[in-house]
């Protein structure tokens, strides 16, 4: 069995070892960060923070031995008036000559600002030899953020971001910075990515603020642009299948194409849903795999497992009960009458 649960400070060795392989600004490969980083999560769950400097970071473990083999994460404000999200918009502008009778169409890059901002997922990370478990754990990561989402909508934006990542070099370079972002700021593409989480005062100052021409890349570069990478392509699928679509936006620094849905239009946030700790007798009901997590006052304030049992029923006073066999109970740390929150999964 596998538990997700909020992160804590027992769990940096294993996180370091496991953001070896994204290694972004989400999750670098720093100890002194990724001990920000859980503190940072500490909190939100703990709801310590104001509400736009809440980052949640879930960590899959194993029941057995605690070890952490994988990461989520949400942001619930990305962007603000002084760290404003920025993007570039992917425009298409027809030209035609009636003169030459020839006509052209090109795409445009132009840079955008949102002061307002919105809730971004990322972070999400599994060590590869489990990428192919039959847990499907990786699903189990992705969808527990939107679990969680719906049972806190208060704190969440009313659109939602994914970030995902571009075809780049074996090296980690991206092209299309090394093409158009580079010649404006005379960064590195890991330079701008790590400075931009602080301070984005150099964007505004130094990127193009009139359109660009992709037209004006090489071919190659221009093949990239909102382009998910094979790794990523998963994730993409998924973000699909829930209520995610391209938002023709990329980021300025690698290209990565931006998915996004209105929060309460994801499938995900639409079916979790609130229900008591029964007993667990016998059942003549298909059963169904389905998330159920519980949350507490105190750490760890967050614990879900994946389960294969009957649906919820309607309870002796009416309410939507869900029978739990002794060891999920456990693993829960529930009794019979505790609230659960349930996603079905399929």
């Amino acid at each position: 069995m596998f538990i997700i649960r909020d992160i804590a400070p027992e769990h940096l060795d294993d996180l370091q070892r496991a953001a070896v392989y994204l290694d972004s600004v989400n999750l670098p490969d720093d100890r002194a960060a990724l001990a920000a980083v859980i503190e940072r999560s500490r909190g939100s769950f703990s709801a310590a923070l104001p509400i736009d400097e809440r980052c949640f970071v879930f960590v899959a473990a194993d029941a057995g031995s605690g070890e952490v083999v994988g990461t989520s994460m949400i942001f619930a404000q990305h962007g603000s008036r002084r760290a404003p999200h920025v993007y570039f918009d992917v425009l298409e502008e027809e030209r035609y000559s009636e003169t030459l009778d020839r006509h052209f169409s090109h795409r445009v890059l132009r840079i955008g600002y949102n002061y307002k901002g919105i809730t971004e997922v990322g972070g999400l990370v599994l060590r590869p030899e489990l990428r192919r478990h039959p847990l499907r754990l990786g699903r189990l990561l992705s969808f527990i953020r939107f679990l969680y989402l719906a049972r806190h909508r208060g704190w969440f934006r009313d659109e939602v971001l994914s970030e995902l990542m571009p075809p780049l070099e074996p090296d980690g370079t991206s092209l299309l910075w090394e093409a158009l972002g580079h010649r404006f700021t005379g960064l590195t593409y890991q330079e701008a990515d790590r400075l931009s989480q602080a301070n984005k005062e150099f964007i505004r100052a130094l990127f193009p603020q009139d359109p660009i021409y992709a037209t004006l890349l090489p071919p190659h570069v221009q093949e990239l642009i909102g382009q998910v990478g094979v790794e990523t392509r998963g994730v993409e699928k998924m973000l699909r299948e829930i209520g995610f679509s391209y938002a023709h936006r990329i980021d300025p620094f690698d290209g990565g194409p931006h998915f996004h849905a209105r929060t309460d239009d994801i499938t995900l946030v639409r079916g979790t849903r609130a229900v008591r700790v029964a007993e667990a007798p016998g059942s003549s009901a298909a059963p169904r795999t389905m998330l159920v997590a519980r949350e507490r006052p105190e750490p760890p304030r967050f614990v879900a497992v994946r389960v294969e049992l009957p649906p919820p029923a309607p309870g002796l006073d009416g309410t939507a009960a869900l029978a739990l066999p002794a060891e999920i109970r456990r693993a829960l740390d529930v009794v019979t009458g505790d609230e659960v929150a349930v996603l079905g999964l399929a």
